[in-house]
């Protein structure tokens, strides 16, 4: 598989065993959620063939894709063939007395699909599936608009799992998910029989659910027992060999030089041409030893000007939304150089305070004051607060922020965060997720705030 230029991988012999969960690891842009959409049968490879089970349930890292959907129904969308039957029928029987002889002959054949995969049980079911995950029936009838991140991504599982696949597939599943919501999908995880793969950054996770980690490099995939932090210490150990051996090729090559080079001339030719096939040997050898993919960013937060010794000081901040008390008499300051979290389960109001810290929304009493020469940065959940998905490119996006910066410095802002050639001028409507976080990086690298507020 490659897009234009760069290869993410080929000649990929692969398989993935009923029993074993499998990190799927790898840099940005190495092709995780590619080759996870090859084996979902949403894309296509160049070449070579997928075998599938029939079953495959699928979670993807969009968590907002079905906000205007009753929950019950996101669920039921895990059977494709029962949820289209379902949906077909419906259509056909709202014509009322316009129903025809061939819509009557295709609501029979309708019926043997939604039979066939049990759809008379299927809302039963994913009642209690969503119920095992904790979400309880007035939940369960609402839209997915009103749930909270960590509740999004349980529905979201339970449509994967809906139907008993016999493989699940996860892109990216503790995204917005609080640490008790993790450690609960860890467990979760543990206990399931099928075939798991799952993309990841978050190295704990990895270490506690999988089995096996199956990492893309050298424009492959190389599979590794064990969780994570076995593959980095064997991926280490074999890069080491790999290189000993590149040395020991090197050096071999060198002296099969300079026997070609002192005795060319002279009456030893048949060994000399000997030597020139085996130098050529050599050096096809060494031209095979493929590269790793693996970069890393450079990320450095400097400051134009410091801020003032205290940084904040909160006195009395209260805040309540209905019958949802955000923070109640609330008391604290920041000085310069701390470094403040703010942990909570998911829809406790962490996103809400940082809102009334900046100052978006107004607080029921008490006072927030920011120091002297506070400047800020501030990194949102949701990406598109910042990012307008649009025709502009990444580069005009950046540039808007700061158009006193030059050419030179903008090229080297986005170098460091491994934006390669031509990527800083693809418009920003087709940015990847990790290509809008390391954006919004460069933004703040830009901008050298003195106060950085993430979320």
């Amino acid at each position: 598989m490659s897009f234009g230029p760069q290869v993410l991988f080929e000649n990929v012999n692969v398989t993935f065993n009923a029993g074993e969960r499998y990190g799927l690891t790898g840099p940005n842009g190495a092709g995780k959620s590619t080759f996870m959409k090859i084996v979902s049968g949403d894309i296509d490879p160049v070449s070579g063939r997928v075998h599938r089970p029939r079953k495959l349930g699928v979670l993807r890292q969009d968590h907002y894709a079905f906000e205007e959907h009753r929950v019950l129904d996101v669920v039921l969308m895990g059977n494709h063939h029962l949820w289209k039957a379902l949906q077909e029928k419906e259509a056909l029987l709202a014509k009322g007395d316009d129903l025809s002889d061939e819509d009557g002959m295709r609501l029979g054949e309708l019926e043997m699909v939604i039979a066939e995969e049990d759809g008379y049980m299927a809302e039963a079911e994913a009642e209690e599936l969503l119920g095992g995950l904790g979400l309880d029936e007035a939940a369960q009838q609402g839209p997915m608009s009103q749930l909270q991140g960590g509740d999004k991504v349980r529905v979201l599982l339970a449509q994967a799992l809906f139907g008993n696949p016999e493989g699940l597939l996860l892109d990216e599943p503790t995204n917005a998910l609080d640490i008790a919501s993790i450690r609960w999908l860890e467990t979760f995880l543990q206990e399931y029989v099928g075939c798991l793969v799952v993309i990841s950054h978050d190295r704990h996770f990895l270490n506690e659910v999988c089995t096996k980690i199956a990492d893309i490099d050298y424009e492959t995939i190389i599979v590794y027992n064990g969780n994570y932090d076995d593959m980095v210490e064997a991926k280490a150990n074999a890069r080491s060999a790999l290189e000993m051996a590149n040395s020991a090729k090197q050096q071999k090559i060198s002296q099969l030089q300079d026997f070609v080079q002192r005795f060319r001339a002279g009456s030893r030719a048949s060994q000399v041409k000997s030597r020139e096939k085996q130098l050529e040997k050599e050096r096809t050898a060494l031209a095979n030893l493929k590269r790793s993919n693996i970069q890393r960013p450079f990320i450095r937060f400097e400051l134009k000007r410091p801020s003032g010794k205290q940084v904040l000081g909160v006195d009395g901040l209260c805040k309540q939304f209905e019958h949802q008390v955000i923070v109640d008499d609330f008391h604290f300051n920041v000085f310069r150089g701390d470094k403040v979290a703010i942990v909570g389960p998911n829809g406790i109001g962490k996103t809400t305070l940082l809102r009334l810290l900046r100052e978006e929304i107004r607080a029921d009493d008490g006072k927030v004051e920011w120091g002297y020469e506070c400047q800020f940065g501030y990194m949102p959940q949701d990406h598109s607060e910042q990012i307008e998905k649009s025709e502009k490119t990444a580069h005009q996006w950046l540039w808007d922020w700061n158009e006193d910066v030059n050419e030179e410095q903008l090229r080297s802002l986005f170098g460091r965060l491994l934006f390669t050639k031509d990527e800083p001028f693809k418009p920003t409507k087709v940015l990847s997720g990790g290509e809008t976080v390391r954006l919004l990086l460069a933004r703040l690298m830009l901008l050298k705030p003195n106060v950085l507020l993430l979320d």
